[in-house]
C-alpha cells in the first residue's frame, strides 16, 4: 500500500509545481507592485499581480508602479501609460524610471532609449504633448529616432519632439534633424515634468507660428503691372 500512496503524493507534488515551472520559465513575464489606482488591459489590479508581453499598465492620478523582471525595474509614475514587453516597453503618455543591467529599452513613438553599455544603466523617459525628455541617471544612453541616433551621457539629458512618420520623412528629405537640447541632470520629478512642459510650449509655438506664404508668380499669359517683378 505504501508504493501508490508515495506515487500518487509524487503525481500531485508534479502537478501542483507545473504552474510555478511554467511562469518561472516565462522571461516576458514581471511583477507589478502598485501604490494606488492602477489597471491591466482596462482592468483595475490589487497591490501586486503577473504582467505579461503585451499588457497595456495604467496609473492613475496619484497612483506609482513598478515592473520588476530579471534584470530590470520599470517605475510608472502617476496618470502614464504603457505597453509591457519582454525586452522593451513602450511609453503612450506619462513619465517611466527605468533601472536595468540587461539592455531594457523604452520606446515613444519612433524615438528608441537603449542603454550604451551592457553595465548597470538607470534612465528616466517623460511623454508630455508629443515632447519626450531623456534624462540619463546612470550610464550612458542611446537615442534613435528611426533614422540616426546620438548618445547622451550620464547626468545629461535631452528633449525631442514625436512626429508622424510622413512629416519625419519629409524633414530627412530636406536633411533637418531632430530638435534637442542638453544639459546637466534633473535631480527630481518636479523638474522633470517642468521641463517636460516648457519644451512642449516652445514646440507647440514653433508648429503654429507658421511662415508667410510667398505669392505665386504671374502666368505668361496674364503679365500686368500688379505681378511682383
Amino acid at each position: 500500500m505504501r508504493l501508490p500512496v508515495l506515487r500518487a503524493v509524487t503525481i500531485w507534488t508534479v502537478i501542483a509545481s507545473l504552474p510555478l515551472a511554467s511562469f518561472g520559465a516565462d522571461s516576458t513575464a514581471g511583477i507589478l507592485h502598485t501604490s494606488g489606482a492602477t489597471w491591466i488591459n482596462g482592468a483595475a489590479v490589487p497591490k501586486s499581480s503577473a504582467v505579461f508581453a503585451g499588457d497595456l499598465v495604467q496609473t492613475k492620478p496619484g497612483a506609482l508602479a513598478s515592473i520588476n523582471s530579471p534584470g530590470s525595474n520599470v517605475m510608472l509614475f502617476a496618470d502614464s501609460l504603457l505597453k509591457y514587453g519582454a525586452k522593451d516597453i513602450v511609453l503612450q503618455h506619462g513619465s517611466v524610471a527605468v533601472a536595468t543591467s540587461n539592455s531594457f529599452s523604452a520606446r515613444v513613438g519612433e524615438i528608441t532609449v537603449t542603454p550604451a553599455t551592457k553595465g548597470s544603466t538607470e534612465f528616466r523617459v517623460t511623454e508630455h504633448d508629443g515632447v519626450v525628455q531623456v534624462v540619463a541617471q546612470r550610464g550612458d544612453v542611446n537615442i534613435s529616432d528611426g533614422s540616426q541616433t546620438s548618445t547622451v551621457s550620464q547626468g545629461q539629458q535631452t528633449t525631442l519632439s514625436t512626429q508622424t512618420t510622413e512629416h519625419k520623412r519629409k524633414r530627412r528629405r530636406g536633411g533637418a534633424a531632430i530638435p534637442a537640447g542638453s544639459g546637466t541632470i534633473l535631480n527630481s520629478t518636479a523638474a522633470v515634468y517642468v521641463g517636460a512642459a516648457v519644451a512642449g510650449g516652445v514646440a507647440t509655438w514653433v508648429l503654429l507660428e507658421d511662415p508667410k506664404p510667398i505669392s505665386p508668380s504671374c502666368p505668361d499669359s496674364q503679365q500686368s503691372q500688379s505681378c511682383p517683378p
